[in-house]
């Protein structure tokens, strides 16, 4: 058993040139024929989960705005609470520093204004290598390019749908955190720096889609390069006065805590934004016309014309995950060391009259690192969830890319098929956390002295995987009940994020929090470990994706 892709199709009509060998104007500006009507058929295509992510960033934003009037009162709440926070490294490196500390919105933003500006890139990424890169590696990219349009309309098409949606994006945001009492001046300024962090890594997807054959390895390194300027981000913003904390002003999202809405208002940053976006599309057109439709800069290697490994279903299922999983994997594993190293030294880092005053209320810097390694577990089981769902999604992609049915035209059942896959979506969450809590477990034990604190840690990673599993099931039942709704798995993700983040600052009943189901994971070091939700969480898992199984049995393959 063996997998192949289908060979690249070359462009049968090089660009023509002008008399002095330039690149002919009329051949130039054919080259975006029906952008306009690849505009209108993305949009219609992204018609629920534009309008979905928007809204609920834009609710992230208000919701922060909103709470921070109970919070933060008074001026000298809001001075306390930003000197502690400044003086966190761990929380500096996360969400970036306060620069007003008196300001009301300096303060109550600043977590989310770090959030948002992962969920922007994100979605920017997802829009762009949607209408650009996965389009050809399923075909219909060729079926268009027969008809009359341009070689460059594609691109052109899905990055005015990114900008687009940014703009619109930031404009909300900026009006409804106005609306919400925030000062108009600085509302409209974090709503241009999240927008601005928006378009650049459009422009950054337009060249990753450019050099990956594949819609998933576009995605991941436009991934890649997200997580290593969050990076450069978080070492420029924790430089002492005599570090590198030029290294800020290297990264995109650096560019949009730089813009430092309410607190100085630097609307020429947005130029710095829009001057990079302008000279990578630039640079994302050029390789457009350097490779054929369906190829990528960077070739795909050649492999054996078959192996005796390849057994099985599962085997198949392996060979086509095993890169993004290890991938991920080593990402995770670093990103543990760090959040090890950090809660090892989270007592350093308080070195303030009122960080102490807070600290001793929570009960010492034991119960602080306990709160630090509990929470920041949490979100990395959020995440880890992201690669369940990715890889969950891969019966969609198989099924669609007309993939699956020949393997299913043998003596292969539905359920062998599919469950090869999920064998794979659901144990990579459990080999995510596991390499997280290694990583933490071990860093922590070094930077306290004290390896037995290895063991808590690796267990509040491990607590968070019945959670990811229901999330996964959700898009399992989607994929077997209704296969054009598989979305529905980043519906609720971005749902639970919110619930998760949002939740405690609008004092949401507990109904309401308990709809997600990292509510019902125990605060584990910070608290103690109750195995029933963990045990109903796993079983809610188990019934949906026995329910998606069912019904993929009963329906029919659909493209």
């Amino acid at each position: 058993m063996s997998a192949g892709r289908a060979p690249a199709v070359s462009r049968p009509d090089p660009t023509p040139t002008s008399p002095d060998g330039g690149p002919d104007a009329t051949a130039v500006s054919g080259g975006f024929v029906g952008t306009g009507a690849l505009v209108r058929l993305a949009l219609r295509r992204d018609r629920i989960m534009l309008p979905g992510w928007v809204a609920g960033i834009v609710l992230l934003a208000v919701g922060s705005a909103a709470a921070a009037a109970d919070l933060y009162s008074t001026v000298e709440s809001r001075i306390a609470s930003a000197t502690a926070a400044n003086n966190t490294t761990a929380l500096v490196a996360l969400y970036g520093r306060v620069y007003d500390p008196a300001s009301e919105g300096g303060i109550s933003m600043v977590k989310t204004g770090g959030i948002g500006a992962v969920m922007i890139a994100l979605l920017s990424v997802i829009v762009v290598v949607r209408h650009t890169r996965a389009e050809e590696e399923s075909g219909r990219l060729e079926l268009v390019g027969a008809t009359v349009v341009g070689r460059f309309a594609p691109l052109t098409s899905a990055l005015v749908v990114a900008v687009g949606t940014n703009v619109v994006l930031a404009l909300l945001t900026a009006v409804t955190v106005a609306g919400a009492g925030m000062p108009t001046a600085g509302s409209f300024a974090f709503g241009l720096a999240w927008g601005g962090v928006g378009i650049a890594f459009a422009a950054i997807a337009a060249v990753t889609a450019q050099v990956s054959s594949t819609a998933r390895g576009a995605t991941g390194l436009a991934a890649v390069v997200l997580g290593v300027v969050y990076v450069v981000r978080a070492v420029g913003d924790t430089a002492g006065p005599d570090g590198p904390g030029w290294m800020s002003w290297l990264s995109p999202v650096g560019w949009g805590q730089q813009f430092r809405p309410y607190s100085g208002d630097r609307w020429w940053v947005l130029l710095v934004m829009l001057g990079f976006a302008a000279v990578v599309v630039m640079a994302s057109y050029a390789l457009v016309e350097r490779r054929d439709i369906g190829a990528g800069l960077v070739a795909d290697r050649l492999g054996p014309a078959g192996s005796a490994r390849l057994t099985g279903t599962f085997a198949l299922a392996w060979r086509l995950q095993r890169a993004s999983l290890l991938g991920w994997a080593a990402a995770f594993a670093g990103l543990g060391l760090v959040l090890g190293n950090i809660a090892g030294n989270v007592g350093g880092f308080v070195d303030t009259p009122s960080a102490r005053e807070m600290v001793a209320k929570l009960g010492g810097t034991d119960a602080l690192t306990d709160a630090f390694i509990s929470a920041e577990m949490g979100i990395m089981g959020l995440v880890a969830s992201i690669y369940g769902i990715q890889a969950a999604l891969r019966l969609r992609s198989e099924e669609t890319g007309q993939r699956a049915e020949p393997l299913l035209a043998a003596a292969v059942s539905r359920t062998s098929w599919a469950c090869s896959h999920l064998v794979i979506a659901l144990g990579g969450p459990v080999l995510l956390v596991a390499a997280t809590g290694v990583g933490a477990g071990l860093s922590h034990g070094a930077s306290s002295g004290d390896m037995s604190r290895f063991g808590p840690v690796f267990v509040a990673a491990m607590l968070q995987v019945p959670a990811a599993w229901v999330l996964i099931g959700i898009v399992v039942l989607a994929f077997g009940a209704a296969p054009r709704l598989v979305a529905a798995g980043w519906v609720a993700l971005v749902v639970f994020l919110l619930l998760g983040q949002l939740g405690p600052l609008l004092e949401l009943d507990q109904w309401a929090m308990d709809l997600s189901p990292f509510t019902h994971v125990p605060r584990f070091p910070a608290g103690d470990v109750d195995p029933v939700p963990l045990v109903v969480l796993a079983l809610v898992a188990a019934a949906l994706v026995a329910a998606g199984l069912a019904a993929f049995r009963r329906r029919d393959l659909t493209t």
